[in-house]
């Protein structure tokens, strides 16, 4: 007697198959939950890595998360909550933040918005004593390949990861 497997693909219904959706601001594949291989990505606090902001729409791949593949050369994996302060210190070093930017998805930032940072960029303006405070929730735990830990909780914002309306 031979046994036969069946593909995870076969117990979803012909609709579901081969169908995306979002998934905690993931686009995802049904089959790859049907399969349970999500990949939960960590913040700094080695917690599920929640949203920093989707109004502004932010993140490399402007999903509202900091998050960073191999294709995000500037590891914008800090979630901060800009001040003019460093929007003036950035845009001083050549990285506008707050001019609108159409073409690439960008609406210009205000001081209180939150943004997914370049750790680096972060640390730049650390060391400048221009460093925005940060959501350590929203702040993937790649991070910590380029800041230090205590670095970062000194800068940790206080308020609620709720944003208000």
């Amino acid at each position: 007697m031979t046994e036969t497997s069946t593909s995870h693909d076969d117990k979803l219904p012909a609709i579901a198959q081969g169908q995306v959706f979002w998934h905690r601001g993931t686009i995802m594949d049904v089959r790859q939950l049907a399969k349970n291989e999500v990949c939960m990505e960590k913040n700094v606090l080695d917690t599920e890595l929640q949203i920093c902001s989707n109004r502004p729409r932010t993140g490399f791949y402007r999903d509202g998360l900091c998050r960073a593949g191999d294709d995000d050369l500037g590891t914008h994996t800090v979630c901060a909550v800009v001040t003019e302060e460093f929007l003036e210190y950035t845009r001083d070093r050549g990285n506008d933040l707050i001019s609108a930017r159409p073409e690439y998805d960008f609406p210009g930032l205000r001081p209180g918005d939150r943004w997914c940072l370049c750790a680096l960029r972060w640390e730049e303006a650390r060391l400048a004593g221009k460093a925005p405070l940060i959501v350590l929730e929203a702040t993937h735990q790649r991070t910590l390949e380029l800041v230090d830990y205590a670095e970062l909780i000194q800068y940790a914002w206080r308020g609620s990861l709720r944003r208000p309306e």
